[in-house]
C-alpha cells in the first residue's frame, strides 16, 4: 500500500519559515517525481513545487525564490521548505506521487500525480 505523509505544517509570522516533508512508502520504485500542491479555502488544488526522479526541481512563480524542494533518499522522504511567508501562503499543503517525467508544462497537473498524501496546514499570520 502506497503511504505519503506529510508533516511540518503549523503556525508561523509573516517572514517566518516552515520545513514541510513528505515520506513515501510502498512505492514499487524510485521513478516517481514528487509534487507539493496547496489548497485554499474554496479554489481548487494548485501546484507549488516538484522534484522530479532525476534530480529537478520545479516551482509557481509565486512561490519562486522562497520555497525550495529537496529529497533524501535514504529516507524516502522529500521536503519542501517554505521561507519569506507571506499570509496569502496561507492553505493546507499536499504532497502527491506521479510515475511521470515531469516538464515546466506538466509538473503541475493533478492528473498525472497517481497518489495523494492527506495534506498538512499552513497558517501564516500575525
Amino acid at each position: 500500500e502506497v503511504q505519503l505523509v506529510e508533516s511540518g505544517g503549523g503556525l508561523v509570522q509573516p517572514g517566518g519559515s516552515l520545513r514541510l516533508s513528505c515520506a513515501a512508502s510502498g512505492l514499487p520504485n524510485d521513478d516517481y517525481a514528487i509534487g507539493w500542491f496547496r489548497q485554499f479555502p474554496g479554489k481548487e488544488r494548485e501546484g507549488v513545487s516538484c522534484f522530479s526522479s532525476d534530480g529537478y526541481a520545479y516551482y509557481a512563480n509565486s512561490v519562486k525564490g522562497r520555497f525550495t524542494v529537496s529529497k533524501d533518499n535514504a529516507k524516502k522522504t522529500v521536503y519542501l521548505q517554505l521561507n519569506s511567508l507571506k499570509p496569502e501562503d496561507t492553505a493546507v499543503y499536499y504532497c502527491a506521487a506521479g510515475m511521470f517525467d515531469p516538464y515546466p508544462s506538466t509538473w503541475y497537473l493533478r492528473a498525472l500525480y497517481n497518489y495523494w498524501g492527506q495534506g498538512t496546514q499552513v497558517t501564516v499570520s500575525s
